[in-house]
């Protein structure tokens, strides 16, 4: 690539410059981003690397200040201590460079560190006086701020008067406003079924909640707070180290997060990072890095700070989970049930660690609520193995005159009718016979949770179905051998292991049969409750309405599901292709176990390698216990296994919940008690 000459270098950081300008008014004030951070990140760091190449004698300042101008919507606050901004960095590579810098200016400074959750919020600054809580105001351009003082005084997370005997007359301190994942899902919801605009993530949600200047409004969300920094005592000094301004600000009965961590060295910090990179969906609130700090106050002193950014700390990024990218179409998918889904078809884009070309659009209100068009620039979504979502349109972006996209009434796969039923949110293909229903049911049978026979995917089974060697999951116990290898892609040892898989899979209990018939509506948890009530395939077929609706869990809109599924001669003609099979469709009960766990708690974390997650809570339960999905204080034990939750093995240490292994679990399975090494006392 040819050199770039200084003056086009010049030209393109001066663009770059009203770039970041804009993105950052659009961010901070407007809270209506047209671009993901990790994109905004892009324009930063190609600034910084182009401005690096340019002599010293024609460097410029890059971006004076942080953030954005406040708005004129609230009064101005000029803040007693700068709100700077962090630098970034995203790799270890460069976490260790920052370490190199800071030994550099401080020698045994990175000895002491401090590792926080970046949260994905909006940066507060509270001050209380007398103990009582005076003002609240935004960052703004980090050196004045929005008086949002009326608006935070209605956040239940957020004292109205500090805690404690010996209150300091005056409190600065910083922290992170935000709206946790469950009640921004709950207020789009709200949103959409209202015909509203919905947000886009929960971090413009809580900016769009905060700047309302009816303060009402900002009280109806579901706003929550963690302090991070204690900027000041006004007269008196501030404790020595961040980790005990952090202990001050909790025992004035200010919410600290308590997912920080000390660390000795670099190396800690990085293996903090490290796990919650991993771990960052098993909280309740969005992160998108950790913060490293500096911990000792006298070496920040003297480490010091730019015009935007401290030198004692840094933001370690996590891998995006949100680009913007092209929406070329919306496609309509249908499922086993006949469902009909809208999907997206974009532009490829990275995200998320993988390359994302396809993302739900789950269905028709959902589009409309979203308001996503065909050619819009979209934000999409991919959090750890979820499947993408389309968040919704930079409208911004949007051009003249772009059609709304209208949900077709035929249905793409057979030109049947598509219905949907008054009252309900979902789509569906109305012709049982449609080929897509019928791949789709195949792909289900063959699944893991259903009847696991390896190497069955959605490609295979296309490939079988369109060789007419199948046309329900029946036939799949016909395949020889010798079917398989005239196939494209199968040779002797994978088609003899196919044919393995298939025959492995007549050992299948009979709740897993019956989920594999995907029933609509009814799901694994369900199909378990009538394998074990009824006890014979042949007895569920042939029950009624009543007596299927009594099985308890079983209600009145499975029980029809179940009756209307069975009245149809096709699936009659897969039961009998099932019992000529040898597919287990009697339940095997299993034998007695005495009741060990009788009045325990037990709650599963992480993966086992003995049990699926369902079999542990089965095991449990058929020995008299309960496993409820989270810590309380009633828990009896937890059971961590591979890549266990952090928050419920903190939240276990908080309350002094013993803590076993997958040994320990067998352990406790046969005499319900705990390896002596678990014992803990647990406080009170």
């Amino acid at each position: 690539m040819a050199k770039r000459s200084p003056e086009s270098v010049s030209a393109r950081i001066d663009e770059l410059k009203q770039l970041i300008d804009h993105h950052r008014r659009r961010y901070h004030q407007l809270d209506d981003p047209e671009i993901s951070d990790a994109e905004f990140d892009d324009l930063v760091r190609e600034m910084s690397s182009l401005a690096a190449s340019l002599p010293d004698d024609q460097a410029a300042p890059l971006v004076e200040g942080v953030g954005s101008q406040p708005s004129p919507l609230f009064a101005p606050v000029l803040h007693h201590t700068a709100m700077l901004s962090l630098d970034n960095v995203f790799d270890d590579d460069e976490l260790a460079a920052w370490g190199r810098r800071v030994e550099r200016l401080v020698e045994g400074a990175t000895d002491a560190l401090v590792c926080e959750l970046k949260i994905d919020g909006i940066a507060v600054s509270l001050r209380y006086v007398g103990g009582r809580l005076a003002q609240a105001a935004t960052r703004g351009d980090g050196r004045v701020g929005e008086d949002v003082t009326r608006n935070i005084r209605t956040v239940g997370a957020i004292p109205e008067r500090l805690a404690g005997r010996q209150v300091p007359e005056l409190v600065e301190l910083r922290g992170e406003l935000y709206m946790p994942v469950a009640a921004f899902e709950q207020l789009n919801q709200r949103a959409s079924d209202a015909g509203q605009r919905t947000f886009a993530n929960p971090r413009n949600a809580a900016g769009g909640s905060l700047r309302q200047k009816d303060p009402s409004i900002t009280a109806s969300r579901e706003l929550a707070f963690w302090c991070h920094q204690l900027s000041s005592l006004g007269e008196a000094p501030l404790p020595p180290t961040h980790s005990e301004g952090l202990a001050l600000m909790g025992d004035l009965g200010l919410p600290v997060n308590p997912e920080i961590e000390r660390a000795v060295g670099l190396d800690r910090a990085a293996e903090y990072c490290h796990r919650w990179q991993r771990d960052r969906h098993s909280i309740p609130y969005d992160v998108d890095g950790a913060v490293i700090k500096v911990d000792r106050l006298s070496d920040r002193a003297e480490l010091g700070a730019t015009s935007h950014a401290p030198r004692w700390a840094i933001a370690h990024k996590f891998p995006p989970e949100e680009r913007t990218t092209r929406l070329e179409r919306i496609m309509v998918s249908i499922g086993k049930s006949g469902k009909a889904t809208p999907f997206a078809v974009l532009d490829p884009v990275s995200v998320g660690g993988s390359t994302v070309g396809l993302a739900t659009l789950h269905n028709e209100s959902q589009v409309k609520s979203k308001d996503v068009r065909p050619g819009d620039m979209v934000v999409v979504r991919k959090a750890g193995d979820v499947i993408p979502e389309v968040v919704g349109p930079v409208l911004s972006a949007r051009q003249p005159g772009l059609p709304e996209w209208q949900f077709p009434t035929a249905c793409p796969a057979c030109g049947g009718e598509l219905v949907r039923v008054d009252g309900e949110a979902d789509t569906f293909c109305t012709n049982v016979h449609c080929p897509a229903q019928r791949l789709q049911r195949i792909v289900h049978y063959a699944s893991r949770a259903a009847m696991d026979i390896e190497g069955l995917g959605e490609s295979r089974v296309a490939q079988l179905v369109d060789a007419g060697l199948v046309s329900d999951a029946g036939d799949l116990y016909r395949l020889q051998f010798e079917h398989l290898l005239p196939l494209d892609g199968f040779g002797r040892v994978s088609a003899a292991n196919l044919v393995s898989a298939i025959d492995r899979s007549r050992q299948r209990p009979l709740h897993n049969v019956l989920f594999a018939l995907a029933i609509p509506h009814l799901g694994a948890t369900g199909s378990r409750l009538l394998a074990t009530e009824l006890g014979s395939l042949d007895r569920i077929a042939a029950a009624d309405v009543a007596t299927l609706a009594a099985v308890g869990g079983i209600g009145p809109k499975i029980a029809e599901s179940v009756v209307r599924f069975f009245s149809f001669p096709s699936n009659a003609e897969l039961l009998e292709k099932l019992r000529v099979a040898g597919v287990a469709t009697q339940s095997e009960q299993p034998p007695p176990v005495e009741k060990t766990l009788g009045g325990m708690s037990v709650v599963v974390t992480g993966t086992l390698g003995s049990y699926s997650r369902d079999e542990a809570e089965e095991a449990i339960k058929a020995r008299g216990g309960r496993s409820p999905g989270s810590v309380s204080a009633r828990t009896t034990v937890v059971v961590a296994g591979e890549s266990p939750g952090v928050s419920k093995l903190s939240r276990a240490d908080e309350l002094g919940v013993p803590v076993v292994d997958e040994e320990g679990f067998r352990h406790l399975l046969e005499t319900g008690s705990l390896p002596e090494r678990a014992h803990q006392e647990k406080p009170g």
